[in-house]
């Protein structure tokens, strides 16, 4: 099989939804890995959020664009990304009270808060923004 097969099955099987490029370090040379990643994202398999990081990708029969695959939307994978990371994250009082039960309120986006040290990327999901600025 070839590298491309293989990491190809890497992803598919797995249940995660978010990668980093030494995920599939054990199934060939670093330039070879940067090219087969780059062909899943052309193929529209994965796209790429940010330095290093993908994600699983289905191509829109609208717009006939690569989105995310993950239920949960972009916000479980900015969620995933940071717990993938280790770094402490909070969510904004709107979006607690939300999961907690004590509003009705939906917020249109969750707004999350880190220390910038431990985490100091800008990742990007279709339209949705992850900086250390929110």
């Amino acid at each position: 099989m070839t590298a491309i097969d293989l990491i190809y099955q890497q992803i598919k099987r797995s249940r995660r939804y978010v990668f980093e490029r030494k995920d599939f370090d054990n199934f060939a040379s670093y330039d070879q890995i940067g090219r087969v990643l780059k062909k899943l994202v052309d193929r529209g398999v994965l796209m790429k959020i940010g330095y290093g990081l993908y994600t699983k990708s289905t191509i829109n029969s609208l717009t006939n664009k690569p989105m995310p695959t993950n239920p949960g939307g972009t916000d479980a994978i900015m969620r995933e990304i940071l717990r993938m990371r280790g770094v402490d994250f909070e969510m904004d009082a709107l979006t607690l009270k939300s999961i907690n039960g004590q509003s009705t309120q939906i917020p249109a986006s969750i707004r999350y808060k880190w220390n910038p040290k431990q985490f100091n990327r800008n990742l990007k999901v279709g339209n949705r923004v992850l900086s250390k600025r929110q």
